[in-house]
């Protein structure tokens, strides 16, 4: 990812291959290899953190994210979903939902640390045809 003219690669890319998106946030597949089925949930406009947001903002965008781990639920049956903001590395509010299996290369712990002896299966493409549709019945 480069970063746009404010030096922030959210407002310059979309930071994945988009699945949904309103007027608040955007929710992308993050393309790794390791992980199937890693999503995020970026806001549109740049915000440093949540608190940036109005009250209304906050509970839409974890709506949002919320949805997107119960339709990850509904459709991979993962060990666990991981949610994570953090910003250190880009500061723009994003949200990291990451289903996770025991036999992800990094399971139990968390993805960014060192791989464990785990090794992960690729998504058909056809599941994230659903997924969007999943999402798109939740969300609108």
């Amino acid at each position: 990812m480069s970063a746009g003219p404010n030096g922030c690669v959210f407002c310059h890319e979309d930071g994945g291959d988009i699945i949904w998106s309103s007027a608040l946030a955007r929710v992308v597949r993050v393309n790794d290899e390791d992980h199937p089925g890693f999503c995020r949930v970026i806001a549109q406009r740049h915000v440093r953190e949540m608190t940036d947001l109005d009250e209304a903002g906050r509970t839409e965008l974890m709506r949002i994210v919320f949805a997107v781990e119960q339709v990850q639920r509904k459709l991979l049956a993962p060990e666990k979903i991981n949610l994570a903001s953090f910003g250190n590395m880009v500061p723009h509010v994003h949200w990291h939902v990451i289903p996770r299996f025991r036999l992800d290369p990094h399971y139990p712990n968390p993805v960014w640390c060192s791989r464990t002896a785990g090794t992960a299966r690729p998504l058909p493409e056809h599941y994230w045809q659903r997924f969007g549709d999943e999402l798109i019945a939740q969300l609108g």
